[in-house]
């Protein structure tokens, strides 16, 4: 009740709001403020808080507000430099506070004269060059071992020290102990080329070499050693072929992708200079505003101590650009154009961030104690990704009479309530056709979330077997949303089928796995069969209102729709039938004794 009237009064409050460039900062029961926001109109902005279905992480901050305030400005460009200001100011809690993500790693070629080659996830501005960043450790251990094999730079940590014989690396052929002077600067050099043109993805002249070495030493009937140059061949080819991080641009950008499951969200900048990815900084916050909201204030954090920020930054989120432009402009008298991509080179480096974000958003959700049958999931039915929602369909008729559909929809494992829906079957025309009846449901959900450009599930679950999964992928292929995971769970043997597999799928009795799966086609039958028992009682009731004399089925309806059913009819008073159901009163008398009698005989009977 108090949550209520504090909601209220809030409410109240912003249709005071003036209609003009602004700020808001949103305040708790001690005065603290806890939320800044900018906004183009104020009155809208903030008014928009307080209507319509809200999602959890808004709930949330709606929940911990008390007061509000606004300070208005000239500009919308005002209103951002002023929001800057206010947040470094208050450090308020809702909004976006970075924290350095786990970083994947990169390979570092030091600034030294005989620089070290070695794997971190620390990137150090000293001059050093970095390759990567590699998501797939295998990958880089597999880099490593072949700049070993093939060049041997020095180990040793910090800068070169002369000694007097060499460390146990160069009798094992690992390093060419420059510490000795059994290599030059300039033949130490090469090899460095050579690992930057290994990790450049400029192997041509190398697989060059390292053929005519092959070439020679099959010659000469040094098998092993010609097997091993082929080895390293392969290698290099391999690792080539997924090096994709070089453009030869000399043009300094950055590239910030966002991603965000609720409250929850990553930022990742990936920063290319020279044409090289030279690093890749990964931030965890959560988000309780908009999109647009949280990508500039990351912008005006990340940059807030550069000394000269990149001449193009591109952002995975439709921005603003001209204001920031011009803010970047005045505060560092540098040119910054800001961009959305949306296709060619840019949009693969985008990709590319985004794909970080999402993997690093995937491993908090997991370590957020994530169900396990959700792993097992994605396991057994070799899913690309985590199946987060599930949305289940069933069937309900009784003899063909009022059919109907559900959709029920789970999130992390659990019923999503307020994502339900509901279907009055239309194109059966009496008949009983499970088939046909999912067809239509499927139609109708997925046509929505196509034309209102919804989330799609991460799986669909049908209740039934083989005919009713290819009823279903079907409809998904039409409307081209074949790549979505289907599968139907029939209930005798608890047996899977996924679509064009002729044999099903068996999980264990009693699996993780299996658990959510029952729970998700018990719950889409609950839905469906409540809703053709509401249906066929309202139809029941509509039936016998109408054995009355004077009582046909448009009045049954009125009479049934003002009263909520027959008990409220026999509670309810002559002349309040006669008035809500807009009937003569003699009429509502007979009514009102018809259904009393009706009442008292069927709890007798009961």
């Amino acid at each position: 009740m108090q949550e209520d009237s504090t909601f209220n009064k809030l409410k109240s409050q912003v249709k005071d709001f003036p209609k003009t460039p602004g700020v808001y900062l949103m305040k708790d029961k001690k005065g603290i403020v806890i939320y800044v926001g900018k906004a183009k109109v104020l009155r809208n902005r903030v008014s928009s808080y307080f209507t319509g279905q809200k999602d959890i992480k808004t709930s949330v901050l709606l929940r911990k507000i008390d007061f509000l305030e606004f300070i208005t400005t000239q500009s919308e460009y005002e209103a951002l430099l002023l929001e800057n200001n206010l947040i470094k100011k208050y450090n308020p809690r809702f909004n976006i506070n970075l924290k350095d993500g786990k970083s994947y790693p990169v390979i570092r070629i030091t600034n030294d004269k005989f620089p070290r080659v070695y794997r971190t996830r620390r990137i150090i501005q000293d001059g050093s060059e970095y390759f990567g960043p590699f998501p797939n450790v295998k990958t880089i251990d597999i880099y490593l071992e072949l700049i070993e094999k093939l060049f041997p730079l020095r180990k040793c940590k910090g800068k070169l020290k002369y000694r007097d014989s060499p460390c146990l690396y160069y009798h094992i052929g690992r390093c060419k102990a420059p510490c000795v002077k059994k290599i030059t600067e300039a033949g130490y050099e090469e090899d460095v080329e050579k690992v930057r043109q290994l990790l450049s993805g400029r192997t041509e002249e190398l697989t060059r070499k390292i053929k005519i070495e092959m070439l020679r030493a099959s010659e000469e009937l040094n098998f092993e050693s010609a097997a091993k140059l082929r080895d390293t061949l392969i290698a290099i080819e391999q690792i080539g072929s997924e090096q994709k991080i070089i453009d030869f641009d000399e043009e300094k950008r950055d590239y910030i992708a966002l991603v965000h499951e609720g409250e929850l969200a990553t930022f990742v900048v990936f920063q290319m200079r020279n044409g090289k990815l030279i690093g890749r900084d990964l931030f965890r916050t959560k988000i309780y505003g908009t999109e647009e909201d949280a990508m500039t204030d990351f912008i005006l954090l990340y940059y807030q101590n550069t000394t000269i920020p990149p001449q193009q930054i591109f952002v995975s989120v439709s921005l603003d650009f001209i204001i920031l432009k011009d803010l970047f402009s005045s505060e560092w008298g540098h040119r910054t154009e800001f961009h959305l991509p949306e296709r060619g080179r840019h949009q693969k480096f985008m990709k590319m961030a985004m794909e970080n974000a999402r993997l690093d958003i995937d491993r908090q959700m997991r370590d957020k104690e994530i169900d396990p049958g959700l792993e097992e999931l994605k396991r057994v039915l070799n899913l690309s990704h985590l199946p987060k929602r599930i949305e289940g369909f069933d069937i309900a008729q009784l003899h063909g009479k009022d059919p109907v559909a559900s959709m029920v929809s789970f999130w992390m494992g659990k019923p999503d309530n307020k994502a339900y829906r509901q279907f009055h079957m239309k194109s059966l025309g009496g008949q009983i056709d499970d088939f046909k009846s999912i067809r239509e449901a499927v139609a109708r959900r997925y046509s929505r979330v196509i034309n209102d450009d919804l989330p799609k599930p991460d799986l669909i679950l049908i209740d039934g077997g083989k005919g009713q999964v290819s009823s279903a992928m079907g409809v998904l292929r039409a409307l081209g949303l074949g790549d979505i995971p289907l599968l139907g769970l029939a209930k005798r043997e608890e047996e899977i089928f996924l679509p064009d597999k002729s044999e099903p799928i068996i999980i264990p009795i009693g699996s993780p796995a299996l658990r959510i799966l029952i729970a998700v086609r018990d719950e889409a039958h609950r839905f469906a069969t409540t809703f053709n028992k509401k249906l066929r009682q309202k139809r029941i009731k509509i039936a016998t209102l109408e054995g009355i004399e004077g009582i046909g089925p448009k009045r049954s309806q009125r009479i049934l729709k003002a009263f909520g059913g027959l008990d409220g009819i026999k509670s309810a008073s002559y002349e309040e039938i006669s008035e809500k159901a807009r009937i003569p009163m003699e009429l509502a008398e007979t009514v009102k004794t018809f259904v009393t009698k009706k009442v008292e005989i069927d709890k007798s009977k009961n």
